[in-house]
């Protein structure tokens, strides 16, 4: 079948992704409390788990794109879709920044109160609600392994939000309608920043960083938008997911450029399982918990780790920073997302208002232009 008829059977709604968001916003900690432990070194990606590792951040990316490639469908602008994104990413990212701020940093800074509200550095990490990301808050963590380090995912925002501005203006120029510039898009995103890398690096330029770069994140995100758009070409099969896990791993255990050719393998294989339906667990019901998840990670494996004994455990660490991380995500979602959603009524307002007045301009133009042919 195809992605299509797959996406009909769970009437559209399939499970899969729900479980997939969930467990790479887990597998992130995991990953993380590798670098709470030994700073910037994280280990684990020079042993044989690196593939694994390595497609998480694309992983999140592709899914994003698919998902968000639906919702530019189906708005009737762009209007109601930005609206969207914002009432999404903003709220709970604003709490999260001031919660990091106001009470983590006021409980583990080793500075005086009056000297830590008033630092620079405090007013630069506030700066965080715009999307504009800075990691440190004064006097906090900085005799952890990551010194100083609060909320290393962060890294990952500002690409997110220019995804959005991305899908916008593709959008423009006619993506849902000339679906061939979805495939066009990232493999122009690749060639240009594959290039721009070698200008920059000479032979060096396939050596990869640790965690795939920002530019392909956006190249796997456009991949989930091409998968969406051309759901009725492609089809869901094991074999194809089977070759497309193969094409992964090959590329990360045998060559030294793996970010750039296993990039489409692990675009189908997020959309391969995203697109399966296993029942749903009841806690997971009408809920979101990974944004929470991503969002509360870091700053609580370094303040478990802060804490030492069992803390600077790996195991122990991940165990309990996952556990409290869920706790954390179940408020942010009950609290703050859920209750943000209801605003998509007012950005539909808007949008109705927008396209309204839109409309009396061509009108009005059009009248014009009637006039002076007349004359």
């Amino acid at each position: 079948m195809y992605l299509q008829d797959k996406m009909e059977l769970s009437n559209n709604r399939p499970t899969g992704f729900d479980y997939m968001r969930i467990i790479l916003a887990l597998l992130v900690i995991w990953v993380h409390t590798d670098r709470v432990l030994h700073g910037g070194e994280e280990l684990l990606f020079q042993t044989e788990l690196r593939p694994i590792l390595k497609s998480i951040l694309p992983m999140f990316f592709v899914l994003s794109g698919f998902l968000v490639a639906g919702s530019l469908e189906r708005s009737k602008s762009l209007v109601s879709f930005l609206g969207n994104r914002l009432i999404r990413i903003y709220p709970a990212l604003a709490v999260e920044v001031f919660l990091s701020a106001l009470v983590l940093g006021m409980v583990f800074t080793t500075l005086p109160l009056s000297e830590y509200f008033t630092h620079a550095e405090f007013y630069r990490y506030l700066v965080n609600v715009t999307g504009h990301i800075h990691f440190f808050l004064p006097g906090v963590f900085e005799s952890n392994p990551d010194s100083g380090m609060i909320n290393a995912q962060l890294w990952t925002v500002p690409y997110e939000l220019k995804c959005y501005v991305v899908i916008a203006a593709l959008f423009l120029i006619g993506i849902v309608r000339y679906r061939v510039i979805s495939i066009i898009a990232p493999i122009a995103l690749v060639a240009v920043y594959a290039a721009a890398r070698y200008w920059s690096r000479g032979d060096d330029w396939a050596d990869m960083p640790t965690v795939t770069g920002g530019n392909l994140l956006i190249a796997s995100f456009l991949l989930g938008v091409c998968l969406y758009l051309y759901r009725d070409k492609v089809r869901w099969d094991y074999r194809l997911f089977a070759i497309a896990v193969a094409s992964v791993f090959a590329g990360f255990w045998f060559t030294s450029m793996g970010d750039f050719i296993a990039l489409p393998g692990a675009a189908y294989a997020t959309v391969f399982l995203g697109l399966c339906s296993p029942r749903k667990i009841a806690v997971l019901r009408g809920a979101d918990y990974s944004y929470g998840v991503f969002l509360y990670g870091y700053p609580i494996q370094q303040a478990v780790f802060t804490l030492g004994g069992w803390g600077t455990n790996w195991i122990v660490n991940g165990l309990v920073s996952s556990a409290i991380a869920l706790v954390f995500a179940a408020f942010s979602w009950t609290f703050i997302e859920k209750p943000a959603l209801r605003l998509k009524k007012y950005v539909l307002a808007f949008e109705e208002f927008v396209l309204a007045q839109t409309g009396k301009w061509r009108l009005a133009l059009g009248m014009r232009s009637a006039s002076a042919s007349a004359r």
